[in-house]
């Protein structure tokens, strides 16, 4: 009865990771909320890799007519030069740029950040940020299609990822906010996000190789962490495309709100 329980709770948190990873409400902290509230302590960042990872594999599946696209003319672009795929080469070297500073601040912080900084009221403040970005931009409506996007952009939406690593923050937040400050269609800046999503995913993933096999606890949470797993898989598809209708929309300022009660009631009571 108690590992029927203890899998329950491991699936309910592949499943509320994966739905809140593509929205921009911050999964790892509602990871952390959720331990908290659930009285679940997981050691290590394995787990938080794990379902990252599934996450990625979501995204991988949404969004693979326009990686083979880009893969595509970007090769293209590097062999014959051709005009007609030069817009989709710099997109991947603008996502490339926007990579590299959230690499360099999490190797460089990334021990302070878990040990600090992943606790209930960091968390609490964190959402009340994101509430308040996420209104500042619930009424814009940007240009700049893919084809627009510049170096600039790129080294301000991956500064803005940089912010993302506070939990509580989001990720997808942050750089769609950032996106759309500069000016970009609610398309594009969903686009760049998650695009810009797989680097850095792909790198956690790399990590969580090595961790899952040092993981002390591995064989006993196996099944657990394999029901977590697919839990995140199939939530984070469906909550991504969900997502990408509301952004056609554009009614962020749900989200915001959202933000603005959980961020206000972490604060206050716990």
């Amino acid at each position: 009865m108690e590992q029927f329980l203890l899998i329950l709770k491991y699936l309910f948190l592949g499943l509320f990771q994966g739905f809140t990873e593509p929205i921009p409400i911050s999964s790892s902290g509602h990871l952390v909320l959720a331990q908290h509230l659930l009285n679940l302590e997981i050691e290590g960042l394995s787990f938080e890799l794990l379902v990252n990872t599934a996450s990625l594999l979501a995204v991988l599946l949404i969004y693979r007519e326009d990686i083979v696209r880009l893969v595509v003319n970007g090769l293209r672009y590097l062999k014959t030069k051709d005009t007609n795929a030069k817009s989709d080469f710099q997109f991947i070297i603008y996502l490339i740029v926007a990579t590299i500073p959230a690499g360099v601040v999490g190797v460089l912080f990334g021990d302070y950040i878990e040990s600090e900084l992943k606790t209930v009221k960091v968390l609490g403040f964190a959402l009340l940020a994101t509430g308040f970005a996420l209104w500042i931009i619930r009424n814009l409506r940007g240009r700049k299609n893919d084809a627009a996007l510049s170096m600039k952009d790129a080294i301000i939406i991956g500064l803005a990822q940089c912010i993302a690593l506070i939990p509580g923050i989001s990720r997808s937040g942050a750089t769609i906010v950032a996106a759309m400050l500069r000016g970009t269609k609610q398309e594009t800046a969903l686009r760049f996000s998650f695009l810009l999503f797989i680097p850095v995913s792909l790198g956690g993933t790399i990590l969580a190789i090595t961790d899952l096999l040092n993981d002390k606890n591995l064989a006993q949470l196996a099944v657990p962490y394999t029901v977590a797993f697919l839990g995140s898989l199939v939530a984070s598809y469906f909550s991504l495309k969900w997502f990408m209708g509301i952004m056609a929309r554009g009614n962020l300022k749900y989200f915001a709100i959202y933000c603005f009660i959980v961020g206000s009631l972490v604060v206050l009571f716990l």
